[in-house]
């Protein structure tokens, strides 16, 4: 996203010589303060990251902040930072800049249209229909702004927005306000403040929202306000008059309360719908609208043209979210904590509160009776840990190691050394069916899914580039039935691309079957020894090899048993019909009790996979990420017949000296006691090559383990890692690593295999 911004300020300041008009753009610079330790921690956090990316950012003192914002006190901060490639623009003036330019570019702008319906065919959107008239178009974007939920509801579409009511004042010329002071923002007040006119525009962003349009938006409402709702604006003047005193004596202009939609995670949606071919929606800006807008357009105008999104794009993908995420109840109970996430404090692993529960597995009421604190992916309650008995199930944020680190240990330790369940029913499952089934999916993934019938596939579908559109598992249930496993965010969206992928005169059907499954996961080197006192089965390396299935007896159920592991460990994925998971899982706890089998989470599953350097999808696995960089070359099949999409670009990239200038490398910290979360900076020889996709501690080596995606001037292999240092900035301070290609934990894998 930091990109997209990027390029919105460059279009900004040269769009006036290109179109003739003011964009009102000035470089003026912001100033992000702090109120708390844990708040400058973060910004610290945020200035390691933003240097990683190539962004001018400086570290202030308080008295620092109050030179570049003299119009504020500073008695109570701790400290700041100064970003000077920020600036501010003039809404109006902007949107008419870029009409014209689009004008110029041969674009017709018709204002003050209504659109009544959305015409389609087989599947894909033919034309608009307003009150002025049909008009036929291949392609349609629905940028609606709060109205877009509307209008997606008219062709089957799903656009999952709110809106809430946003406030802001705009004061009268004050003191020391001058035309190039920059833009302030104080989150832990929740506030922000800008000139305007020689005054200042204050707003915020208030913890507590207020929804509004639950009974629509009216038609009319563009350009209308709402009625001033001072109690609601309490919070933000009363936190706005600790930072500007000055502001009891100003006299305020106007108060502008005006509604904006908001997404179920605050960040906006973009892209190509999965429900209807060609119509792409770009909504759900609310205030990152100015930020975005520039390099939002950008890449939606590649994704019509080049027919896939250029560039990594899933934070604001439509596809990350499905048709239950449209439930307008739903929406309208999550839209009042979403708002206030602009300025919230982004604690590591922070979950959200708001319209939850929401999914449940047949295991919720167990999981929670045993002390499960519970996380939220893709609607799903899932256990992040289970708290030990006598202490509050509840986790306690912090920069630092949070309260269930010994916990976690606990269950991270069962799995290397005894055995534990996991409850992932969450994962998403599809069902591919059909005479073709087989060779439209070999064609799609990467790997050679045309094997015997019982084998588990690993692969990767690759875009045109060759990078990651996902990773996933494939299970080849008959001669043209296969199941597909894959993360729990990613069933909407990976059923769009394999559908999508398609040939249209292929007889072959996917299925969204994730409901229908339970999966229990039964981990450890003992997993066997559980597993055979509840089934008939042979589990022995002869009887059930790795990588592959088989349908089980399992108490009184029947399952797909897969031997396949994300821990790194012996161990099975059970697929239980739903209806089944409550009696296989008493029957597993019960069968376990004599090897101490005990519950395991989220939080530990992804230590332990980070440990054994297990690559995730939209974690090290992204569209601009490719097998070759990411260490997975062998789950690519070059040879199989009739190539795969991505073949191509992978060739190309194997010839290219420069490929394997950019790796995914794994760090193991030196300092035994440090915490890493993600994002934070990597360095090489004092100059930063990278970041953190993905961290967590490691208890079997003892340490905080990192999987980077890194870039340096020459080919990254294991001699470079032998001869350079590396380090990781965690908010500021720097701490030396050990650098490794394959992770130190089992490298050659014999644990999975016993």
């Amino acid at each position: 996203m930091t990109n997209l911004i990027r390029y919105s300020t460059q279009l900004y300041s040269e769009l006036e010589a290109e179109t003739g008009l003011a964009t009102g753009w000035m470089q003026c610079g912001s100033v992000t303060v702090a109120r708390t330790e844990d708040r400058m921690t973060m910004l610290l956090r945020t200035a390691a990251a933003a240097r990683a990316q190539g962004v001018e950012v400086d570290v202030l003192s308080p008295q620092e902040a109050g030179d570049k914002w003299p119009v504020m006190q500073t008695d109570d901060l701790k400290g700041g930072l100064w970003m000077s490639g920020d600036g501010k623009a003039n809404p109006t003036d902007l949107t008419q800049s870029l009409a014209k330019g689009a004008r110029q570019g041969g674009a017709q702008v018709i204002e003050g249209v209504k659109v009544t319906n959305i015409l389609t065919r087989e599947g894909r959107v033919t034309g608009v229909v307003t009150d002025k008239g049909t008009i036929e178009a291949e392609i349609v974007v629905n940028c609606a702004g709060q109205w877009a939920r509307n209008i997606g509801l008219r062709c089957g579409v799903n656009v999952p927005l709110h809106s809430a009511e946003h406030m802001y004042i705009v004061t009268e010329t004050m003191q020391g306000v001058t035309s190039d002071l920059p833009v302030l923002r104080d989150p832990d007040g929740y506030i922000y403040f800008k000139e305007e006119t020689g005054g200042l525009v204050m707003g915020g962003f208030e913890p507590e929202a207020k929804p509004w349009g639950m009974d629509g938006i009216p038609d009319k409402f563009e350009f209308s306000l709402l009625p001033d709702d001072w109690d609601q604006f309490e919070i933000l003047l009363e936190n706005a008059l600790i930072r500007v005193p000055e502001l009891e004596t100003a006299g305020v202009r106007k108060f502008y309360n005006g509604p904006e939609s908001f997404t179920p995670d605050n960040n906006y949606l973009l892209g190509e719908t999965p429900e209807l071919k060609n119509f792409f929606v770009g909504a759900g800006f609310n205030s990152m609208g100015i930020a975005s807008a520039g390099g939002a357009g950008r890449a939606l105008a590649e994704w019509i043209v080049e027919g896939e999104a250029t560039s990594d794009l899933f934070a604001v993908d439509i596809r990350r979210f499905a048709d239950f995420n449209n439930n307008p109840t739903w929406l309208h109970d999550r839209v009042k904590e979403t708002l206030g996430l602009h300025y919230a404090m982004p604690w590591p692993n922070r979950e959200l509160d708001t319209a939850r529960p929401f999914r449940r597995s047949p295991l919720y009421d167990r999981l929670a009776a045993k002390n499960a604190v519970f996380g939220s992916k893709m609607g799903w309650e899932r256990a992040n840990w289970f708290a030990p008995d006598g202490t509050t199930p509840e986790t306690v944020y912090s920069f630092g190691r949070q309260n269930w680190h010994d916990a976690v240990a606990a269950e991270h330790a069962a799995v290397r050394d005894g055995v534990a369940i996991f409850d992932q029913t969450s994962f998403g499952k599809l069902l591919v069916q059909g005479k073709d089934a087989c060779a439209q999916l070999n064609r799609i993934c990467a790997g050679n899914v045309d094997v015997e019938i019982g084998q588990t596939v690993y692969t990767g579908l690759l875009n045109s580039r060759g990078g990651f559109e996902s990773d996933l598992t494939v299970l080849r249930l008959k001669a043209q039935e296969f199941l597909l496993i894959t993360g729990s965010a990613q069933a909407c969206r990976d059923g769009d691309w394999i559908s999508r992928n398609f040939s249209e005169d292929a007889h072959v059907f996917l299925t969204d079957v994730t409901s229908s499954w339970s999966v229990l996961a039964v981990m450890g080197p003992k997993a066997r020894d559980v597993l055979s006192k509840v089934t008939k089965a042979d589990l022995s390396n002869d009887g059930f090899a790795f990588g592959t299935c088989q349908k089980i007896d399992l108490g009184y159920a029947t399952v797909i048993a897969n031997r396949m592991t994300y821990v790194g460990e012996l161990g099975w994925e059970l697929l239980v019909p739903v209806e089944f998971a409550a009696g296989v899982y008493d029957d597993l706890m019960g069968a376990g009790a004599e090897f101490s089998i005990r519950d395991a989470g989220y939080y530990a599953l992804d230590g332990l996979r980070i440990e054994k350097g297990f690559r995730a999808w939209s974690r090290e696995l992204t569209p601009d990420i490719t097998p070759l960089q990411a260490g997975l070359s062998f789950a690519v099949d070059f040879d199989k017949p009739d190539g795969f999409i991505g073949k191509e670009a992978l060739l190309a990239a194997r010839s290219d000296p420069e490929h394997m200038h950019r790796r995914i490398i794994q760090l193991v910290l030196k300092d035994l006691d440090v915490q890493l979360w993600g994002g934070e900076a990597v360095l090489c020889d004092n100059t930063e090559i990278g970041e953190v996709r993905s961290a967590g501690y490691g208890h079997t080596l003892g340490a905080a383990v990192a999987l980077c995606d890194v870039h340096t001037d020459e080919k990254i292999t294991r001699d470079f890692l032998t001869m350079h240092s590396f380090e990781i900035d965690v908010a500021g301070k720097r701490f030396a690593a050990k650098a490794y290609l394959q992770t130190p934990y089992d490298p050659k894998a014999a644990r999975v295999r016993m």
